[in-house]
């Protein structure tokens, strides 16, 4: 993890340090995750500094109170943070307030009492059949170079076929999907987690083509996609494709790599798929993570009821 300089005392730096190893190594969150808490806790301690005239310390934190706390809230949501921010870097705080206080070095209860601002309610927004099938055909990829276009077309197959996250998809080895009759692949998802998913026959011979089309050495302990220079892919370089497609397409501004996965659940359940089989192969610890897609199909039908139906 990269390192950044923060506004705290050594006793402090040092605790936060200690802690978000602990995330990475003990709790095995991702990589991801544990970079947004070293963001929000770095934003917390800027802060601090300024609310309390100085770099905090452990004694600083300890004496914080819950007017403190909702003051930093107050100070993101001025500087155009939304909800859902200002949520999320709650929990980071909160993370690192009960870590200090296990170890006894604060008292986190002003934290756990403090109510994180209310969510707005959104459902996820997937693509449809036709426009999903457009995305992952290889003839539509805009890469100029046909191993590049076939590579794009493969990981996002799998992102559509399998409801892959795009971490996991490239975080595939050189041995993933090498043999024929390869129609399950482990993965590691959020929290070191691994599951099951499977591999459709058309993401099988997406992938195939990309290897037999790569110009670097797919080796056994390598990823499997790989950037224009033979390094591991960057998801950023996904997503920037994906947005050149939506133009291309006309696609809406919804669809992301992230929309195939949320295509994947909704276009499943829309299917008749079971709503428990569906949480295992997306993968989520908690069922009512997975009930969200019920809303996006019941407005899908509601939808298409408002158009047909000739009293709506």
């Amino acid at each position: 993890m990269q390192e950044f300089l923060i506004s705290a005392k050594p006793d402090l730096a040092e605790a936060r340090q200690a802690w978000l190893k602990a995330l990475a190594s003990e709790r095995r969150l991702s990589k991801l995750t544990v970079e947004a808490y070293e963001r929000d806790t770095r934003q917390f301690l800027q802060f601090l500094t300024g609310h309390c005239g100085g770099p905090p310390g452990v004694s600083s934190v300890s004496a914080l109170r819950p007017v403190d706390l909702r003051a930093f809230l107050a100070a993101r949501r001025s500087d155009g943070a939304g909800a859902r921010t200002i949520g999320r870097g709650l929990a980071g705080v909160r993370s690192f307030l009960r870590y200090l206080d296990r170890k006894g070095l604060a008292n986190a209860a002003g934290a756990s009492a403090l109510r994180a601002p209310k969510q707005p309610k959104s459902l996820p927004k997937p693509l449809t059949v036709s426009d999903a099938r457009r995305v992952v055909d290889v003839g539509e990829q805009l890469a100029e170079e046909p191993w590049i276009a076939a590579r794009n077309a493969a990981v996002l197959a799998l992102l559509y076929g399998s409801g892959m996250r795009i971490s996991e998809a490239l975080g595939l080895l050189g041995t993933d999907l090498a043999a024929r009759g390869d129609n399950v692949l482990r993965v590691t998802g959020k929290g070191g987690k691994t599951r099951l998913v499977p591999v459709l026959p058309v993401a099988f011979e997406a992938v195939t083509t990309y290897r037999s089309l790569c110009p670097y050495h797919l080796a056994a302990d390598q990823p499997l996609f790989r950037g224009a220079k033979g390094g591991q892919l960057n998801p950023a370089i996904v997503q920037r494709e994906m947005k050149r497609m939506r133009s291309a397409l006309n696609l809406p501004e919804t669809a992301t790599p992230h929309a195939l996965r949320h295509s994947f659940a909704t276009h499943l359940l829309g299917r008749g798929g079971d709503l428990r089989a569906i949480q295992e192969l997306l993968g989520h610890a908690s069922l009512s993570t997975t009930q969200i897609y019920t809303g996006v199909d019941s407005a899908r039908l509601l939808d298409i009821y408002e158009a047909a139906h000739p009293r709506a």
